[in-house]
């Protein structure tokens, strides 16, 4: 995200983010969102979604943390803990506008009538957090819209980069602080965001197609590995 809004010329600080989801995807979405100082309004369970205006900001998300890890509840209770809040039971929060969208809770989620909504709102990112939360309609509006849409195979990937870090720290018995850690990964994510510029830019007026670039970037890194242990 931060990659994409420095390219585009666009800080994040100060944005309006609606996240979906309430599990360890979207909490540490909400804490690196926080971190970069944008506000984050909404968070949301299989119940509905709560639309917190004020933001979620560090103690309250140490609340939410606790109520999903600990106390195993529902985000319904936000507005209890929080009564400026208003919970919207049996809904999505895609309504709400927003700078930037983070679907991060589960596959379909986010559909082509949603899609219009945001880019009807001025929402102008998106980025995946879970596996395929947008359905295809909803991406074709995103592209068509020019919106900054960043697909799961290159936003979600770093989950997988932290194993392969956690494997190479290992196999080399060397271990990173929590500080290097988060450079290898930034280091690793900024890596895929060039990759899906160079694959996905459009040569005549610079706009890039994140979901065309990484596409491709995923098929030439497997072509490239292929080639390299000889199957071709």
């Amino acid at each position: 995200l931060q990659n994409m809004l420095d390219r585009a010329g666009k800080g994040i600080e100060g944005m309006t983010c609606v996240v979906s989801g309430s599990g360890n995807v979207a909490l540490h979405a909400v804490e690196k969102l926080n971190h970069l100082g944008a506000k984050v309004v909404t968070l949301s369970d299989s119940d509905g979604f709560v639309h917190d205006p004020d933001g979620i900001d560090a103690d309250k998300l140490a609340w939410i943390v606790d109520l999903k890890t600990t106390r195993r509840g529902r985000i319904s209770e936000y507005v209890d803990e929080f009564p400026h809040a208003v919970f919207h039971p049996g809904e999505r929060p895609w309504a709400v506008p927003c700078d930037v969208a983070l679907p991060c809770a589960t596959q379909n989620e986010l559909t082509g009538d949603d899609a219009r909504i945001l880019v009807a709102n001025g929402c102008i990112a998106v980025v995946e957090g879970a596996n395929m939360p947008t359905d295809l309609d909803g991406v074709h509006v995103f592209k068509e819209a020019r919106t900054l849409f960043a697909p799961g195979k290159a936003a979600n990937a770093g989950g997988v980069a932290l194993s392969g870090l956690e494997m190479s720290q290992n196999s080399t018995r060397v271990s990173w602080d929590a500080d290097e850690l988060q450079q290898h990964l930034a280091d690793i994510m900024g890596g895929i965001h060039d990759r899906c510029v160079e694959y996905g830019r459009t040569e005549s007026d610079g706009h890039v197609d994140y979901v065309r670039g990484a596409n491709i970037a995923g098929f030439v890194k497997v072509a490239d590995a292929m080639l390299a242990f000889g199957v071709v």
